[in-house]
């Protein structure tokens, strides 16, 4: 597991990138890769195109995610995940809380 971190051109957009599986192993690095970014960010990207498991600690994380970036009026995306990985958030209902691509 492995979990990076860049910007967007205009530094509004943080990009997370989970590599592997995403469980609580994980915990700790994920918080650290958007708590501890300057509040300049305005948009949260998480890139799942390499991540191959989720568990419910995961889906945990993703919501404490969206508390910090402000609940219902943050906006974070979830994209480039795989059937797997979809489905786990399409049966938790993580598409009535995030936009999911």
């Amino acid at each position: 597991m492995a979990i990076h971190t860049r910007r967007s051109e205009d530094g509004r957009t943080l990009i997370i990138s989970i590599d592997g599986r995403f469980d609580f192993s994980s915990h700790q690095s994920f918080r650290d890769a958007y708590e501890h970014d300057d509040q300049d960010v305005s948009d949260y990207v998480i890139d799942m195109s390499e991540t191959t498991y989720l568990d419910s600690s995961a889906l945990g994380m993703l919501l404490l995610l969206r508390d910090y970036a402000g609940g219902d009026a943050g906006r974070v995306r979830i994209e480039n995940c795989n059937s797997d990985v979809r489905r786990i958030l399409s049966i938790s209902n993580f598409e009535q809380l995030f936009s999911i691509k």
